[in-house]
């Protein structure tokens, strides 16, 4: 009878044990690295306190923000040229969309380098990348800063013509939340300035509805926002541009 139950149990085990060890493991997905240098052409040393962002882009749509894949920080950056590593996952990368690195140099929280040409590329291949970054103009930093932080009365909307009732307003905090009063209802959205270039993606709003016209006068400002590209200040005055170069908006600065 012992001779059974020993038996048993060193024969019945062994079937569990197998079993166990049979179960597969759990796949782990699979990392892709865009890997390369920053570099620029003035002969400049960076401060301590300057830091790099990196980004690898899907910018596929002309008119829409990009798509963010993957970025890294640099902090400190260093001196150039500066080395990065951006780790994506490659099962979101497409054959017919495009993607770009971009990149930026802020040096306590104020622009210094920006890449102002699209760094195209395959994210999918090993080829290391070098990316060239344009020094920013004294002027566009303070004509950036002077843009933040100033409340905005919309006078001209691209389709629509001059608005002065009911009266709009735009705002770009510091953070970069963006947003005020539409023709109709209170908006928010975020905001990215870049020396001259701007970008204004996740327009929302609260439901209010007003007459059609007002309506219409706020759904074309909601557009002309989400295709900003460009912008300038001159003499108390902001209009934004298209990536055309055309004029869609314009505001006077709200005393």
């Amino acid at each position: 009878m012992l001779d059974r139950i020993a038996e048993f149990f060193v024969f019945g085990f062994v079937p569990l044990v197998v079993g166990i060890l049979a179960v597969p493991e759990q796949s782990v997905a699979a990392e892709k690295t865009v890997k390369g240098e920053v570099v620029y052409r003035e002969r400049i040393a960076l401060p301590p306190s300057a830091v790099l962002s990196i980004q690898l882009a899907d910018v596929s749509l002309a008119d829409a923000p990009a798509t963010i894949i993957g970025e890294q920080k640099i902090k400190p950056a260093g001196q150039v040229p500066i080395s990065f590593e951006i780790k994506f996952d490659p099962s979101v990368i497409r054959s017919r969309m495009t993607y770009a690195l971009q990149a930026r140099i802020t040096v306590d929280d104020r622009l210094m380098f920006i890449s102002d040409v699209r760094h195209q590329l395959d994210p999918l291949s090993d080829a290391p990348q070098t990316v060239v970054l344009k020094m920013v103009a004294p002027n566009d930093a303070a004509e950036a800063a002077s843009m933040l932080g100033q409340s905005w009365l919309v006078e001209y909307i691209d389709g629509i013509g001059e608005i002065r009732e009911p009266q709009a307003t735009f705002r770009i905090g510091k953070t970069g939340k963006a947003g005020g009063n539409g023709p109709c209802n209170v908006y928010f959205a975020t905001a990215r300035v870049d020396g001259g270039s701007i970008s204004i993606s996740g327009i929302g709003s609260t439901y209010k509805a007003c007459a059609p016209q007002v309506m219409a006068e706020e759904k074309a400002l909601f557009d002309a926002l989400a295709r900003a590209a460009s912008y300038k200040i001159d003499a108390g005055r902001l209009t934004i541009s298209d990536k055309d170069g055309r004029e869609i908006l314009r505001f006077s600065a709200a005393s």
